[in-house]
């Protein structure tokens, strides 16, 4: 018997909608949630402004550790009597650093919301923070970093980041310390950067069914001892563009293979051409179909990928290119690179090429936001960048309603390859001469 199945076709693409999101103020501090009607799990998420954009030049890592040592206890409860307290609820804390916000969250049925947000406040605002295991944290943190920065990659992202953004400011420094800036630290300088971002009492995010939700209950508890007046956010960062392409080298030596990264300033996250921006960088190099990704993957084989896009925070952007090549073809691949950034900065793109980059993004964000915890993320968003209540209602239609000749104007404004900054972590040695004759701008050794 054979059996013959016939493939289904496509169904109807149902309509987008971002849930209801609902603002207060309670106990001093602001809620913003968002209504899931039916949902049983619930999101609470405090967020606050300590990001590592608050971290001063010198303790890079500050914050990363304190997310580690929010575990170890609070002045109430040892670290044992607190992981059983918050795993009776079957949650855990879930913490997240980058470079405008701290975020700590909890995931849990609603009926148990409540004493979840209470848990959670009771880890944020009152930390033990034991010079002890502070210590044992720290140096837990600086070895997982060694481990890392062992790899090809952290070296040649800090150094492109550096020069970018200038090492004497804290946005040109890596986002999560490196090793000896992470080792450095002691514990009186977690206890200062805890009593200075963290009793202030930010934004409660909560995405779940508001309709047995008690958000003011949830806000007095997740507000509650805090103090402290509004702060300076900053505003966008002028972030002048270099006056010449340059190359990087970084040694490393007996490397089979480079590390490449690319890459200039770029506007902040609120810019009116974020979605342009975005749709350019897709084409250009932020999919598996993009240009840059088909050239030096599939036609050349130089790499098993290579991606640049555009990335955003609150007061500074950059666009970025990274990849890993074989040493022998180094050369070549920065070459054929920085040709493919230049010729889509000049010609933009093409509708067919932005039909797939719509449709991808498009479809993409539809999927991403279905779950609570996704949502949750969606609106610190808004609060971040100072979004509207609608913005992720009407994103979906931006995406879609982009044209080539918007698009490809963003090319032509935000992208820039002449100013491009091209870092090469590689065996030095052996690529050197290579990189000179390519001519692509004065090659320098990293000290």
């Amino acid at each position: 018997m054979t059996l013959i199945a016939t493939r289904p076709g496509p169904g109807a693409a149902r309509a987008y909608r971002f849930p209801q999101v609902v603002r207060r103020t309670v106990a001093g501090g602001q809620v913003v949630a968002a209504h899931l009607p039916g949902q049983n799990l619930a999101v609470a998420l405090l967020l606050l402004d300590g990001g590592a954009g608050r971290e001063p030049v010198g303790k890079e890592g500050l914050g990363a550790v304190l997310a580690k040592a929010l575990e170890e206890g609070t002045a109430q409860r040892d670290a044992t009597a607190y992981a059983l307290a918050i795993e009776a609820l079957g949650t855990e804390l879930v913490s997240g650093l980058d470079w405008d916000s701290f975020q700590v969250s909890v995931q849990v049925p609603v009926g148990r919301l409540s004493a979840a947000v209470e848990l959670m406040a009771e880890a944020v605002r009152t930390p033990r923070l034991d010079p002890a295991d502070v210590l044992r944290v720290r140096d837990d943190e600086a070895t997982a970093l060694r481990m890392d920065w062992a790899n090809p990659g952290p070296r040649a992202d800090a150094v492109l980041r550096a020069d970018l953004f200038g090492a004497e400011h804290r946005w040109g420094r890596p986002l999560y310390g490196d090793p000896e800036s992470v080792a450095a630290l002691e514990p009186d300088d977690i206890t200062v950067f805890h009593s200075e971002w963290f009793i202030r009492p930010g934004t409660l995010v909560v995405a779940g069914d508001l309709d047995r939700i008690d958000l003011d209950a949830l806000g007095a508890a997740a507000f509650a001892g805090t103090g402290g007046g509004p702060v300076d956010r900053g505003g966008p960062i002028e972030v002048p563009l270099a006056d010449r392409r340059r190359i990087i080298l970084v040694d490393r030596p007996g490397s089979v293979q480079s590390t490449l990264r690319l890459g200039h300033p770029s506007p902040h996250r609120a810019h009116p051409d974020h979605v342009p921006m975005t749709l350019a960088g897709t084409v250009l190099g932020g999919a598996f179909t993009s240009r840059l990704n088909h050239l030096i993957r599939e036609v050349r084989g130089y790499t098993y990928g290579i991606r640049g896009d555009f990335a955003s925070s609150r007061r500074f952007g950059r666009f970025a290119v990274s990849s890993g090549v074989q040493t022998a073809v180094t050369a070549p691949a920065l070459v054929e690179s920085v040709g493919e950034v230049s010729r889509t900065r000049l010609t933009g793109v093409t509708e067919d090429e932005l039909e797939v980059a719509r449709s991808w993004r498009a479809g993409q964000l539809s999927v991403e936001l279905q779950s609570p915890r996704a949502i949750a993320s969606a609106l610190t968003t808004l609060v971040v960048h100072d979004l509207p209540d609608d913005y992720h209602a009407r994103l979906r239609e931006a995406l879609l309603a982009a044209t080539v000749e918007e698009v490809s104007a963003a090319a032509a404004a935000h992208l820039h390859p002449e100013a491009l900054t091209l870092v090469v972590e590689g065996d030095a040695a052996v690529i050197r001469d290579e990189l000179v004759a390519a001519d692509l701008g004065e090659v320098v050794d990293h000290a």
